[in-house]
């Protein structure tokens, strides 16, 4: 039988858990008109918690109302990819027949000028509302999505500027974009055209946050009776714990799982344990070192301390362990929680946000 579950960056799982009323909130949006707050909005989180996919499942949402679909990523050339997506749509594609441009389909076409200059700017911003004007007409609009957001990105910031213009307009458009918590907190905090990132400032920001594990135990019992299979009622209980709710975990752990049953037709608790340790090597690979790789060593030290506790750790603890002065460990706690791979539980009280980091410390991996 085929793996129904997709533990792939990016990729849609066959069931998204936890994140209904969110979605439902981009929807009303993109129904209510303009004006409507989550036209703009942004989602932020730790690696794995979906973001990628919330900007894929908010571009359906969009198409299901005839709306067209803009996907980018906050990369250098950016605006011009998205005035050559433009130029696409205008040059007689049916909003019927194509509804979803990515900087995938247009990166291998020659003689796009990607240099930003407020020319280009000024062309995107133009071409966009001649695009609106037809769409406005057939009752429909444009979604632009933009993954990777971050402050170095001058594209990014002429794209608020435009975003700002056409929301003035009251034009049927709307932006989702997404990003690190640290990136998206540098971008907000950036002096550099003030008024722009004010504006940015007002947008619907979500931190899309761990699921349930009563979530996590249902979705995971659908998502393999609908393909076939059964799951005991205990191996069910110690794979949605095993997640913790981690929504990149749900699948890792849903994949290696249902390998582990093989050709068999009933999940058992062994087949758990077995999936659960594939997983979780995984995780280390795909997530956990992605993270670690990039923070700074006194970052790493400050995690390290942590990882001595066998819960939530105190600021008091971590400074006398590091040897730093409490102002400087607070600056260090600040640059993890940023990164989203720390969370602060309680006043001067912090715990890991990624599953099994503090394995993986101990392990001195």
């Amino acid at each position: 039988m085929v793996n129904p579950f997709k533990p792939t960056a990016g990729a849609v799982p066959p069931l998204l858990v936890g994140r209904a009323a969110l979605l439902a909130e981009v929807d009303e949006g993109i129904q209510s008109g303009p004006g409507h707050p989550a036209r703009i909005t942004i989602f932020t989180g730790a690696r794995g918690t979906g973001k990628t996919v919330m900007l894929t499942e908010s571009g359906d949402r969009a198409m299901t109302h005839g709306w067209l679909v803009i996907d980018e990523s906050a990369s250098p050339g950016m605006l011009a990819r998205i005035g050559e997506a433009v130029d696409r749509l205008l040059e007689g594609v049916s909003p019927r027949a194509r509804r979803r441009i990515t900087g995938m389909s247009i990166g291998g076409i020659g003689g796009v000028e990607t240099e930003l200059t407020p020319q280009l700017a000024e062309g995107v911003r133009h071409r966009i509302g001649r695009l609106l004007d037809t769409l406005e007409a057939d009752g429909t609009g444009l979604l632009v999505t933009v993954d990777e957001v971050h402050a170095r990105s001058d594209d990014l910031r002429e794209l608020a500027l435009i975003t700002q213009h056409l929301v003035r307009e009251n034009r049927e458009f709307a932006i989702v974009m997404a990003g690190l918590p640290s990136a998206v907190s540098d971008l907000l905090r950036s002096d550099a055209q003030g008024r722009v990132l004010t504006f940015l400032r007002r947008a619907d920001k979500h931190v899309l946050a761990d699921v349930e594990v009563d979530e996590v135990h249902d979705a995971l019992v659908q998502t393999v009776t609908e393909n076939g299979r059964t799951i005991d009622e205990d191996a069910a209980r110690a794979a949605a714990e095993a997640t913790h709710g981690y929504p990149f975990l749900i699948q890792l752990v849903g994949f290696h799982v249902w390998r582990a049953a093989g050709d068999g037709d009933r999940i058992t608790r062994d087949h758990v344990s077995t999936g659960v340790e594939a997983a979780r090597e995984r995780l280390g690979t795909l997530v956990t070192e992605t993270a670690l790789a990039d923070l700074s060593p006194r970052d790493l030290e400050m995690l390290r301390a942590m990882a001595l506790d066998g819960g939530p750790s105190r600021m008091v603890d971590l400074a006398e362990r590091t040897g730093m002065a409490r102002q400087n460990a607070d600056t260090y706690r600040r640059r993890l929680l940023d990164a989203g791979v720390i969370v602060q539980v309680a006043r001067g009280q912090v715990d890991f946000a990624l599953p099994y980091l503090r394995e993986h410390l101990r392990a001195g991996r």
